[in-house]
């Protein structure tokens, strides 16, 4: 079965009467509440997607025992009566995830963004993301939040790979460590919150993403011991509570580990025994709860027939599983698992035992006896206040990068170049992540405010017109790509309207151009021939009011960027 989990030990430390509590809780229930432990329900505001729709959450409750909530969307007044809602009608309480990646931004609507991974490493110091997680935990916890999904702990090691580039907190084990380190201290500094880090056993290495196809991380064993194997092992030695899985082999190391596989055996870490059970919970002695990533994912589905995956999920060393797609039959799937005897009696109540102990070590039960586990209206007034939208502020005056300015072109002043022409470049408008919809009127609107007079290029049009004309009627050309997009292609690249729009840097000898990047980092690769190149990280109003500051050379660049701006492309440093 693998190793069992102690619950005396890292990460819960729970007395002899937490103790106590979790075994009599585990042998009060029936077989059916222990299959329900093993479930993060996803809610939805107006219907679970992944889930259906038909049933009260009070249905789900009494008929699925589930362990845990996560959400989707929502105001924090809607969030946090939501959460109440199920914590009241919860007979066991349930752990609560958000997404709180950049801060309060994954708890709630009004939640306050400070800084990506990316904008963390940036700053180059410990404040932002120490910031970004002391945000993200008071924000999530005054809705009712209990489990954070974050820092993720991957290493961006291919400047290819779009699904991390902005989450990821640096491109070596040392950064991401310092960064991530910084993010957990943040997290734990006024809260129990408990923290999970993903996405084991590591994205970044390759191009792909596992929402699509399987991830592979191909480093060898020795490879993965320096750099993401020390990541893993700082974070285990400080106590993290949780692990998310993700939808990526590791194949040398799985191979070593077990050498009767070949390729056809290889799969992905959520239904790898050898890399839960081997590798994670025995080499790196990790005592603690692991979580699948998100069970929709292909990465996950295109591995075998859904109804052997939900169990073996369990069965391989996963202690929960994260969403259903059909509740009935998920939950049914993974009941017959559990009588077929693929999920053993002794590996359903090793995890039971791993969720009810974090339930234990967080006191959710004195939490609901002392009244404090439901939230209130006063709870809500931390979401977006002066202090934290003043730390976004400094994170992103630390953070926002000059990468090169190769013809000195900058400042660009209303004084000396009035007539602008804005090249807009976005992507995703209804995807999971997607540029916000009102970003370039914030745009036009604060460079209009400083005294500049901004014309928005047709990027539809592929007549370029006379450049002696172009030259007289624009005094600087403004490039700004928003491009953001999650989960509906491997990687994401500036993709222009038409073919050769005119949007395309062709201008950039006719007039000085400057080109911002509100999110990917590595647009150099598709405009090389830009000479002047931001990376700004975001598009809230408050990065694009600085980058505006820093163009016009009202504040100084701060950020430090890595090699793979660069996209190994020598013409992109000219």
């Amino acid at each position: 079965m693998g190793t069992t989990v102690d619950l005396r030990a890292l990460p819960y430390g729970l007395s002899d009467e937490g103790v106590a509590w979790v075994e009599e809780t585990l042998a009060s229930m029936s077989v059916e509440e222990k299959v329900g432990q093993l479930f993060f329900n996803l809610f939805h505001f107006g219907g679970d997607a992944f889930g259906g729709n038909t049933l009260t959450n009070e249905e789900i409750l009494a008929r699925y025992h589930i362990g845990g909530a996560r959400y989707h969307g929502g105001s924090g007044e809607q969030v946090q009566g939501l959460i109440n809602d199920l914590q009241r009608a919860s007979r066991i309480p349930l752990l609560v995830a958000a997404n709180t990646e950049s801060g309060g931004n994954g708890a709630c609507a009004e939640g306050t963004y400070i800084a990506t991974g990316a904008q963390c490493a940036a700053s180059g110091g410990e404040e932002v993301p120490f910031r970004t997680g002391l945000v993200s935990a008071r924000e999530a916890g005054a809705l009712g939040v209990n489990v954070v999904f974050a820092p993720i702990v991957d290493i961006l090691q291919n400047w290819r790979n779009t699904i991390v580039n902005t989450r990821a907190h640096g491109t070596t084990a040392d950064d991401v460590i310092r960064s991530t380190g910084a993010k957990v201290r943040g997290l734990r500094a006024e809260s129990d919150m408990i923290v999970c880090i993903k996405h084991f056993p590591g994205d970044g290495t390759e191009e792909r993403d596992q929402h699509l196809v399987l991830g592979v991380n191909e480093l060898q064993p020795q490879e993965w011991d320096e750099s993401f194997g020390r990541v893993y092992r700082h974070h285990i030695d400080e106590g993290v509570e949780m692990i998310m899985a993700g939808h990526i082999a590791l194949p040398h190391y799985q191979k070593l580990l077990d050498p009767s596989l070949e390729d056809a055996d290889i799969l992905p870490a959520t239904l790898a025994p050898e890399l839960l059970q081997d590798l994670l919970k025995t080499r790196l002695g990790y005592n603690g709860l692991v979580v699948t990533d998100a069970s929709h994912m292909l990465g996950m589905t295109a591995a075998m027939r859904r109804q052997d995956y939900v169990p073996r999920a369990i069965a391989a060393g996963c202690d929960m599983f994260l969403f259903f797609n059909d509740i009935a039959e998920d939950f049914g799937f993974m009941l017959d698992g559990v009588r077929d005897g693929v999920i053993t009696p002794e590996r359903l109540d090793d995890a039971v035992r791993r969720v009810l102990g974090l339930k234990a070590k967080v006191d959710l039960v004195g939490k609901r006896e002392r009244g404090e586990l439901e939230k209130g209206a006063t709870d809500l007034e931390v979401i977006g206040c002066e202090e934290h939208l003043r730390w976004r502020a400094e994170a992103a005056d630390a953070s926002i990068t000059l990468v090169k300015n190769t013809l000195d072109q900058l400042p660009i002043r209303p004084e000396t170049h009035r007539r602008i022409r804005l090249y807009y470049l976005s992507q995703e408008s209804d995807g999971i992540y997607a540029a916000g919809e009102g970003t370039l009127g914030t745009l036009v609107a604060e460079l209009e405010g400083r005294g500049f007079e901004v014309t928005v290029n047709d990027g539809a049009s592929r007549v370029k017109g006379p450049t002696l004309a172009y030259r007289d009627e624009v005094d600087a050309a403004l490039v700004v790509a928003n491009v953001v997009g999650y989960a509906g292609e491997n990687n994401y690249r500036i993709r222009w309207k038409v073919a050769m729009s005119t949007d395309v840097p062709w201008y950039v000898h006719e007039v000085p151009t400057v080109m911002v990047s509100l999110n990917y980092t590595t647009h150099l690769h598709d405009a090389t021939m830009v000479k002047a190149y931001i990376n700004a990280y975001h598009d809230n109003p408050e990065a694009i009011r600085q980058v505006v500051d820093k163009i016009m050379g009202e504040s100084p660049f701060k950020g430090r960027y890595d090699e793979h701006v660069w996209t190994e492309k020598w013409q992109a440093r000219l």
